[in-house]
């Protein structure tokens, strides 16, 4: 029987050039962690993309295996916090960019990157939200917090046919939200719909250039654009209203004034999936559990083998995916 399994290596040759694909190791090419987690499943994320294509150069050491989500079953462990035959799940801590990632059949993880798996779900459900459908709860969590409730006004999700804004719809929806999604693509429309979006509005009516204060629609947002249409987005804020940015798939500028801060008591709440303390982590995977029926993620996501992987982030980088793309590892 052999040691070896598949994983996604990204590395550079002794000319300096970048490669990434499908490769075989053993578990001596792990890095030194005390959690051995048999991977079962992991996702296909923007940041997925970046990495295994180096669109941009996040990956800081080579060989690394890519991959920022994961969930599987422990296999070893000499931590107290995990024993063998827990169901956990991993995301962000930079994994795929300077600790080993999640394209794997195996891997070792640091036990304190992990959370235990929700009794509702199971790993696939857990990667069919992943990355994305747990930042899309820290920014409904964000939402919430800051005190919008339902009845305040309808609430914007950006990049609406994307991950995180698939999950947003369902959750806001869920909770009793009028949600207006902003899509770029208008095939999508019906799917978007089906997810509990009230309205669809063009990705143009957002991505342009804005005044400081435009007229009062929304009570909040969820971003993952960024650029001119999280200016818009603030711009169009009412009174007391807030956006939870968390992407900048439409650039990292923000081309907007003070005004919507100093004359509608707007707030603009940065959403940190990376490194989000513990405590959030495991409320958004409990509130995701609490919130979302299993059943409801069938249409929001496909599964798809790791072989395909260099070809899937490719594609998410055109912006060509629609909801969620799970990894089987083993496939």
């Amino acid at each position: 029987m052999s040691n070896s399994f598949n994983a996604i290596v990204a590395d550079k040759g002794a000319d300096g050039g970048f490669s990434a694909g499908l490769k075989s190791i053993t578990v001596s090419d792990l890095p030194d962690e005390a959690v051995l987690v048999d991977v079962e499943y992991s996702t296909v994320n923007y940041k997925d993309g970046l990495a295994v294509t180096n669109a941009a150069p996040i990956v800081t050491k080579f060989p690394l295996v890519c991959g920022i989500d994961l969930a599987g079953t422990v296999a070893e462990s000499s931590s107290p916090a995990w024993q063998v035959g827990d169901k956990v799940l991993a995301n962000g801590y930079g994994l795929s960019e300077r600790h080993s990632g999640a394209y794997s059949q195996k891997q070792r993880v640091n036990p304190d990157f992990l959370v235990r798996v929700p009794a509702a779900f199971t790993t696939e459900h857990t990667m069919a939200l992943g990355t994305a459908g747990y930042t899309a709860m820290l920014a409904v969590n964000a939402i919430r917090d800051y005190g919008v409730k339902p009845g305040d006004g309808p609430v914007l999700v950006t990049g609406s046919a994307g991950g995180v804004g698939s999950v947003a719809i369902l959750l806001l929806a869920k909770l009793g939200y009028e949600v207006t999604a902003s899509t770029g693509r208008p095939q999508t429309a019906d799917y978007l719909r089906s997810l509990g979006a009230t309205n669809v509005v063009a990705r143009d009516d957002l991505a342009r250039k804005s005044k400081p204060l435009e007229k009062e629609i929304f009570a909040a947002a969820v971003d993952s654009v960024g650029s001119s249409t999280l200016a818009t987005t603030l711009a169009q804020l009412r009174y007391n209203g807030v956006v939870a940015a968390c992407g900048l798939a439409g650039g990292a500028d923000l081309p907007a004034t003070v005004m919507p801060f100093l004359l509608r008591n707007a707030c603009l709440q940065g959403i940190d999936s990376v490194m989000a303390p513990m405590a959030a982590r495991q409320r958004a995977w409990n509130d995701l559990a609490e919130l979302l029926d299993p059943a409801l993620l069938k249409d929001v996501y496909v599964v798809e083998p790791l072989a395909r992987v260099p070809e899937l982030c490719a594609s998410i980088l055109r912006g060509e995916i629609k909801g969620r793309v799970v990894i089987d590892v083993n496939a």
